[in-house]
């Protein structure tokens, strides 16, 4: 399975379990939490670490089995947007892709050792790069979070996580310099 594959270090299961743990406090906020789960499942399912179009070739895994599902076409293609948007973290006009980006996003949000945890793995993905490039990637990274608006899209997510992950990607920075 994708999601334990050896060089998943923390775009892996507990990944999954995580967004699934914050998707349902959320639960009833979500107009269609099928598809938002669909999507969830299915926004890392493609990921390699060098490949700049992981979350296309994701959207395409998901369209495939949902096409096998009869799932609704509209809905397929919401699933499918809803995972191209987690390319960019750019807000969406729907609440439920801001939802899905936010869960996306939790960790940042988490007490330090949670965060260090998670940023540690992200650069175990990543040690096929040595640190003269992973570090100014990593660098641009968090330093594109930070000049967001907002981390978070949703209410929900903006009041438990905005000021944590600010101050954790803010102290994650000062590794890289």
């Amino acid at each position: 399975m994708a999601y334990s594959a050896k060089k998943r270090h923390y775009h892996s299961l507990m990944h999954l379990q995580n967004m699934c743990y914050e998707l349902q406090i959320v639960k009833p906020l979500i107009a269609d939490h099928d598809t938002v789960m669909f999507a969830l499942f299915y926004h890392d399912i493609v990921y390699k670490a060098t490949a700049k179009n992981n979350e296309e070739k994701s959207a395409e895994k998901a369209i495939e089995v949902l096409n096998f599902l009869n799932y609704p076409e509209e809905k397929k293609l919401l699933c499918a947007q809803h995972i191209l948007a987690t390319k960019s973290h750019d807000t969406s006009s729907n609440a439920d892709t801001n939802f899905l980006l936010d869960a996306d996003m939790s960790i940042p949000g988490k007490p330090w050792p949670e965060y260090e945890a998670y940023f540690k793995a992200v650069c175990k993905e990543y040690a096929i790069y040595p640190d003269f490039l992973y570090n100014p990637g990593r660098r641009k990274v968090l330093h594109y979070f930070l000049s967001m608006d907002a981390i978070y899209k949703t209410p929900e997510f903006k009041d438990r996580y905005e000021k944590v992950a600010r101050t954790n990607i803010e102290k994650e920075l000062l590794l890289y310099h």
